[in-house]
């Protein structure tokens, strides 16, 4: 039972962190002076919970309180997703696992500006990681944080923070200047990309 809570906990928390990545966003394109070349993709989380059925036990004599209700079971329910699943992100990497010509490449290209600004404007702490799913739901995602050692579960690999500014390579949603984010790697390394 302590796992699904600790799923549930995931599932709240990156929800949330993927939100406030959504808000740094639409500021952003509030106060731009021109759009973006390209399209801000609107992606969530399944709406989940964690559902506990209780076995409950009688009182064995009438003078006696009933005993507290113990859990006897819980599950972790989650939205149904019936499209294709893909794997965008794995959760030891920040970068896409899909190739350019496959689709959900675009998708997948945006979740790692949003790790971009997830691990810049919680000051290096953390972002999420091993996103999958269908297009626009996420499931079974992991949180990945330097300070808050097991905080998120088994899935939390802490060296990727540590190794976030080597590994992320920025595309053109980081790059847009109404963003304002920082390149993390050489400019050669991200010129390479751009002519991709």
């Amino acid at each position: 039972m302590a796992k699904l809570f600790r799923e549930a906990n995931v599932l709240y928390w990156a929800g949330s962190l993927l939100q406030f990545a959504y808000d740094f966003i639409d500021h952003c394109l509030y106060h731009s002076s021109e759009p973006p070349p390209f399209n801000i993709p609107r992606l969530r989380f399944v709406n989940a919970g964690l559902a506990v059925s209780y076995a409950q036990t009688p009182p064995t004599m009438s003078h006696q309180k009933s005993k507290p209700n113990i859990p006897h079971s819980g599950y972790l329910v989650e939205e149904l997703i019936s499209s294709d699943f893909l794997k965008y992100i794995h959760n030891m990497d920040c970068q896409p696992m899909l190739d350019p010509d496959e689709p959900g490449y675009e998708i997948a290209e945006f979740l790692v500006c949003t790790q971009h600004i997830q691990y810049v404007k919680t000051g290096s702490l953390a972002f999420i990681s091993d996103y999958q799913g269908a297009y626009i739901f996420f499931l079974d995602d992991q949180l990945v944080n330097e300070s808050m050692i097991d905080m998120f579960g088994d899935g939390n690999i802490e060296v990727s923070v540590s190794k976030f500014e080597k590994e992320h390579i920025c595309n053109k949603f980081c790059w847009w200047s109404g963003f304002g984010l920082e390149s993390f790697r050489a400019e050669e390394e991200c010129d390479l990309t751009m002519d991709k």
